[in-house]
């Protein structure tokens, strides 16, 4: 069986957003469908560029294929479908087809689905340039795929030209997700102003968390939920589930718990909500519980933060090779799905150190929020580099955020570079908040932990006598950066 190195050490060709084509069947159709109308007319006219008008009808033939499927979604899909072909208020329903796969994208995490709703996008833009609908539309979808520099200048310029409130918080996540925190809590504080609804109250709720205000993150939260309505399911699913992660930090895993039953109860096999209950159970090591959860989650959506999970229950479960055959899938496909969390699991693993590294410097050109910066930061430590990873480490620690697995990377890199007062806060904190991490993630931080206190024990039963450094030593000793 090939390795996880062999498998991560292939060239991989380059994706824009978070594509699996080998494991996402409708998008395949669709690629394969533009090929064909693209193809065709270039046999037509092989000597002439394809008109607008052609380029636009090959757009609304991908955006009319029939799609399969009995959901309300589905429904909704054909009948807009059917409006179109009618002839009239194409541009109407363009966008309102638009957002219905972006419902179906939310609802199956199939981004596909984002992908026709783009098609949507630029057929309404060619019908009319100057669209606002067509341009939303097409940020909302960029910002879904990780172009998250194309979706802030979109954003921009819609705040610009009519400053609507979804304008304000598509902008402001474009912002967060490049690390402009203080510029995205401006955006989401105009989006609140404006509407004070779920979308607003949920965005707040996430920068309070980010922040490291917990309390304040749940109050924000129940307003969200509060604010809910069964008409869109997912929505209430999603807040809902945020809730309970909410919850789970603060340890009162009772609340979580119930909190993800009322958002499966919303939303059947809801994989948001399927993947934070197995991390529950994970964390009161109800291993055999946690599998079954996190096998659902993951047929639902098959990316590395969701197998990562399985396996490590898996093994924890004594169930090796199955676990050796997620990670493996994992490893596969991981670097054009998330490469940020298969470099997290690499350095994790300490495997092929130098892929991680190179995907998470990759993945900083287009997202600098504190969760990439630590990806490189732990990759950079996995590598060897430890002053390089503790500057790292600096930036992702810069807001506060109270995440147990980056307190847990923060205290090795600290006790790597040898700042032990820094590695000893840190690790304390990460002990606090160790049921958030996955089993072998807790295993490390307790030999950590256990290793940094023998070290201090030693140092205080074998005190050592001041030694001087002569001048010209001491010039060039360079003083001790603090985390």
């Amino acid at each position: 069986m090939e390795t996880c190195k062999q498998r991560v050490g292939r060239p991989v060709r380059k994706r824009r957003g978070k594509i699996l084509i080998s494991s996402l069947p409708l998008f395949l159709t669709t690629a394969c469908l533009l090929v064909f109308f693209l193809s065709q007319k270039s046999k037509n006219e092989p000597n002439e560029a394809l008109s607008p008008t052609a380029t636009f009808d090959n757009a609304l033939g991908l955006v009319l294929t029939p799609q399969t499927g009995d959901s309300r979604t589905d429904g909704e899909i054909s009948q807009l479908q059917r409006r179109i072909r009618e002839g009239r208020n194409v541009e109407l329903w363009l966008d309102r087809l638009g957002w219905a796969f972006v419902a179906k994208a939310r609802e199956t995490f199939d981004p596909g689905f984002y992908k026709l709703a783009e098609q949507c996008a630029w057929c309404i833009e060619k019908r009319n340039p100057q669209s606002q609908e067509g341009m939303l539309l097409r940020a909302h979808v960029l910002q879904n795929l990780h172009r998250f520099k194309e979706s802030e200048t979109l954003a921009r310029r819609l705040v610009q030209r009519r400053g609507l409130s979804f304008d304000y918080g598509l902008l402001g996540d474009a912002l967060m997700e490049q690390g402009k925190l203080g510029d995205a809590v401006e955006a989401y504080q105009q989006m609140m102003n404006l509407k004070p609804d779920l979308r607003a109250y949920a965005r707040a709720a996430h920068m309070r968390w980010l922040k490291g205000d917990l309390e304040g993150a749940i109050e924000a939260m129940q307003l969200a939920v509060s604010a809910a309505t069964p008409t869109d399911a997912e929505s209430a699913s999603w807040v809902n589930t945020r809730l309970a992660f909410y919850e789970f930090q603060a340890g009162r895993i009772n609340e979580a718990e119930q909190r993800c039953a009322l958002a499966l109860s919303l939303q059947n096999n809801y994989s948001p909500t399927l993947l934070l209950h197995g991390r529950i159970l994970l964390g009161q090591s109800r291993f055999g519980e946690a599998v079954d959860a996190l096998q659902n989650a993951v047929k639902l959506n098959p990316l590395p933060e969701y197998q990562w999970t399985l396996a490590e229950a898996l093994r924890a479960a004594g169930k090796e090779n199955e676990a050796s055959e997620i990670e493996a899938q994992l490893c596969q496909r991981g670097a054009s799905s998330d490469p940020r969390t298969l470099a997290l699991y690499l350095a994790t693993r300490h495997e092929s150190p130098e892929t991680a590294l190179r995907l998470a410097r990759a993945e900083l050109e287009s997202r600098s929020d504190v969760f990439t910066h630590d990806a490189l930061a732990w990759s950079l430590a996995a590598a060897g580099n430890a002053a390089e990873a503790l500057s790292e480490m600096q930036r992702a620690l810069a807001e506060g955020t109270q995440d147990a697995r980056l307190l847990f990377h923060a205290g090795v890199i600290a006790s790597q570079a040898g700042h032990s007062a820094d590695a000893e806060r840190w690790l304390r904190k990460a002990r606090e908040l160790s049921h958030l991490l996955l089993p072998s993630e807790r295993d490390e931080l307790q030999n950590v932990a256990a290793r940094a206190a023998e070290k201090k024990a030693s140092a205080a039963s074998n005190p050592q006598k001041p030694f001087s450094l002569g001048p010209s030593a001491a010039r060039k000793t360079q003083p001790k950066t603090k985390t």
